[in-house]
């Protein structure tokens, strides 16, 4: 495989967690079954017949604006969900994002697709400068072209799983400032080690390139703080093994949203999130991919509801901050229903 890997270092962990590349594709550790003609017929069906009650906001949700002057004050290990996906960090007092979207779709065109429920609480031109962006795989609602070639003056380094280097180029991304890592590969700076480690998902922005570049979720480490980034993923057994390899976790960010019984491969269900943070020996759960695009059938709040139930029932440390809303990694918790206001 000629995919470059810069600057990258290789942990020692199971053969059967590694990334399999075969004929021109990359293939999860346990095969899922491709989406069928017969699925694609049932969405469709189910995506002009069904209808979903409270699927997008009634009103506008709550979003708290970040400012430069509490960028600054911070100095703790702290973080902002900017929406979806996308976290703002900072980390040792360097600042890193997670997974930005800024379009106004989840979608290859901005006049169709998923669209926003709120804005995000800052934009790109009042960031502070970027230690590193970070991309979990290249689907629209977690790579989005405009924000990469917009945030490219601002960033030291783009972190991205193999062959998602590919599409960064083309928008213009100098080559040197791409690092492309393989499942267990770690990079980062001085002061944040940055380790890729296994999902369970699928890749591809066409008709024709699925599986053609890695899905990764991410292990961020400071000398004083850990958090696990998932990316998208079904549930499976790596949750466990990445635990098992890096210990306690002070924050999972765990996707929990936009999961359907079509889909159960690629997309956990609530009862998987919580048992996936479990899995980690997660300490607090960051419930993420939601709030901000309809992306399956359910209610835009269910994840919310649900997951919240479930955490309770467990005893699971919940942290459900606003949009905008800094969260310490290691303060007090905010656990506010904000959905329900």
């Amino acid at each position: 495989m000629s995919i470059p890997n810069l600057n990258a270092t290789i942990d020692t962990v199971p053969k059967s967690h590694e990334a399999t590349y075969l004929d021109g594709k990359f293939q999860n550790a346990t095969p899922i079954p491709a989406f069928s003609l017969s699925d694609f017929w049932q969405y469709l069906k189910r995506a002009f017949t069904e209808s979903t009650p409270n699927k997008v906001p009634e009103q506008s949700i709550p979003v708290l604006p970040i400012t430069q002057e509490a960028l600054t004050r911070t100095q703790q290990d702290t973080l902002w969900r900017l929406g979806h996906s996308s976290i703002l960090l900072k980390l040792n007092n360097e600042f890193w994002l997670l997974d930005p979207v800024f379009s106004e779709r989840a979608s290859p065109f901005q006049f169709a697709g998923p669209k926003r429920f709120h804005q995000p609480p800052i934009s790109i031109d009042e960031l502070p400068p970027l230690a590193g962006v970070l991309i979990s795989h290249n689907h629209y609602d977690h790579l989005d072209k405009s924000a990469v070639k917009a945030l490219n003056n601002k960033v030291e380094r783009f972190i991205v799983p193999l062959g998602v280097g590919g599409d960064l180029r083309a928008w213009g991304v100098e080559a040197n400032k791409i690092e492309e890592l393989d499942w267990w590969q770690s990079s980062g700076s001085k002061k944040v080690k940055i380790t890729a480690t296994p999902a369970h998902h699928f890749s591809g922005r066409g008709l024709g390139d699925r599986d053609k570049t890695l899905w990764a979720s991410y292990v961020l480490e400071t000398g004083h703080s850990k958090l696990f980034f998932s990316g998208d993923s079904g549930y499976f057994d790596g949750f466990k093994k990445i635990g098992e390899h890096f210990g306690a976790f002070d924050l999972t960010l765990m996707e929990t949203g936009a999961y359907d019984s079509l889909w159960p491969d690629v997309h956990m269900h609530p009862e998987e999130s919580l048992q996936a943070h479990l899995d980690l020996n997660g300490k607090r759960l960051l419930p993420i991919h939601n709030g901000t695009f309809s992306l399956a059938f359910h209610s835009w709040t269910e994840p919310f509801e649900q997951i919240q139930q479930l955490a309770g029932a467990k005893g699971v440390d919940l942290a459900t901050p606003k949009m905008g809303e800094a969260l310490a990694l290691k303060g007090e918790n905010h656990t506010s229903a904000w959905w329900k206001e």
